[in-house]
């Protein structure tokens, strides 16, 4: 038989040829999520119905923001000894403490001290390590490309609009510690509170540069701008005629999802800012901010459906952490079940130079291995882009594009010649080296001798690479 004529025909059962065994059915445990009254488990919320616990006022008003109250819920579950390492890790936080009830019901807490989620949002003192020598508070140097307060502008048709200051939880390893949140034991914040004053000095700086397209609403968290802000600000920005692109950034579908199911004016705002768009012919969508699987659960693939089926486009970044997603298994099923869930993977970050979260960092070699074992895994639009924002304001860079990285020193050294010029030096975690190398971290002259070192060697590459392509020419 001719097989062109069988196309659209359906094949007889034994005619089908299976090139490959039976799938494992682990390799798709990424579609199996957490469902039922999983909050029960708490104690503090073994009373809490569902209609309760979906109600976003009502996370948002029982949200633990000390940690009395998080040992008022969370009771019997951990030891004393635990409750006293959390008091003492938050008085050396540079965040203070916000964590809504459904993240708290993710917490594995008969083992608080290894679970992904704990480590990202609650410090606990005992596993604290020393900062980096070479870390700054502002270490991407956003306040330094700062025209107006709050509104960054690095790369030549993007800027960064910081609306407000405050998040629905506060994540630890937060690389706008110097801003967002109240003011801690550790630092005094700088104010970037929701004023409309201040935003007029952003917009009007944004009208003025017609080079500008892409606009990043952040803060804080968009989640937390109510619903006349969110039109406000949208409706603005794409009345530019310059603006073509809006992203509304937000870590809220990651924490508190429900609001995406309940808060009916603030996604009818966003939609109305998306549609708006779309009839413009201009792009608005939202970058969201899942780092782990188990941060996705039923309730969160209902509140992503709800904005898949007005046609609101979301995107994800993640943040590499130790102990968190720094595993080939944990991010393959991070990025598989976030495609399962209409959520374009777009980034992972190597994790910011951040005050207070040292043990949260990773090396940029476990940021190469990881991309490499998830690439191939799944489409490539649905591929991350492994990244690291280099310090002093040279923005995103592939980890794979380097000028030169000492492994040994744990020095990195980039170039962004599009961005700024000059190198920008990232530093691998002290603990992760050798013992003889953490005693030359130690040593403030030994640590400029690894430093002028690794930028002789990037710059002797860069005139290596220069040579070889004239000879070529």
């Amino acid at each position: 038989m001719d097989p062109l004529k069988t196309i659209g025909r359906s094949a007889p059962a034994d005619d089908v040829m299976h090139l490959k065994p039976p799938v494992d059915p682990a390799t798709l445990a990424y579609r199996q999520l957490l469902d039922g009254s999983f909050w029960q488990r708490i104690p503090a919320y073994r009373g809490v119905d569902e209609v309760t616990f979906l109600d976003h006022s009502w996370q948002a008003r029982n949200s633990i923001t000390n940690p009395q109250k998080l040992l008022a819920a969370v009771q019997d579950l951990v030891p004393q000894s635990f409750y006293d390492d959390v008091i003492e890790g938050f008085a050396r936080a540079p965040m203070s403490i916000r964590v809504s009830p459904y993240l708290l019901s993710l917490i594995d807490w008969t083992d608080p001290y290894s679970d992904p989620l704990r480590r990202q949002f609650v410090p606990v003192a005992s596993r604290l390590l020393p900062d980096h020598p070479k870390l700054t508070l502002d270490s991407l140097h956003e306040q330094a490309d700062a025209p107006v307060p709050g509104l960054t502008h690095r790369y030549p048709d993007k800027a960064l609009f910081l609306a407000l200051d405050t998040c629905p939880v506060y994540c630890r390893f937060c690389t706008r510690s110097y801003a967002v949140g109240v003011d801690t034991d550790e630092v005094e914040k700088v104010s970037l509170k929701a004023t409309e004053d201040r935003w007029a000095k952003a917009f009007r700086y944004i009208g003025e540069r017609p080079e500008l397209e892409d606009i990043v609403v952040s803060g804080g968290d968009s989640y937390q701008l109510k619903a006349r802000q969110v039109s406000l600000i949208g409706d603005t920005l794409l009345d530019i005629d310059h603006i073509r692109r809006i992203r509304f950034a937000t870590k809220g579908p990651a924490v508190m999802p429900m609001k995406l199911l309940t808060d009916d004016e603030w996604v009818d705002a966003l939609t109305r800012v998306v549609e708006k768009g779309r009839r413009l012919h201009k792009e608005v969508v939202l970058h969201t901010h899942f780092n782990h699987p188990n941060e996705i659960t039923a309730i969160t693939r209902r509140g992503l459906d709800r904005l898949h089926e007005r046609g609101i486009i979301v995107r994800n970044q993640a943040v590499m952490q130790r102990g968190v997603n720094d595993t080939v298994p944990v991010m393959q099923q991070l990025v598989k079940r976030l495609g399962f869930c209409n959520v374009q993977p777009y980034y992972v970050y190597v994790h910011d130079l951040v005050k207070g979260v040292e043990d949260l960092r990773t090396t940029v070699q476990t940021a190469i291995d990881v991309e490499k074992a998830v690439r191939g895994t799944t489409a490539g639009f649905q591929t991350p882009t492994f990244v690291c924002d280099a310090p002093g304001g040279g923005g995103k860079r592939v980890v794979h594009s380097f000028e030169h990285y000492d492994r040994v020193t744990g020095v990195s050294v980039w170039a962004a010649p599009s961005v700024k010029p000059g190198y920008f030096l990232y530093f691998d975690p002290v603990d992760t080296l050798a013992p003889e190398i953490q005693a030359r971290w130690a040593d403030v002259a030994e640590q400029d001798k690894m430093v002028e070192a690794a930028i002789a060697a990037a710059r002797d590459h860069a005139a290596a690479t220069a040579h070889a392509s004239s000879i070529r020419r």
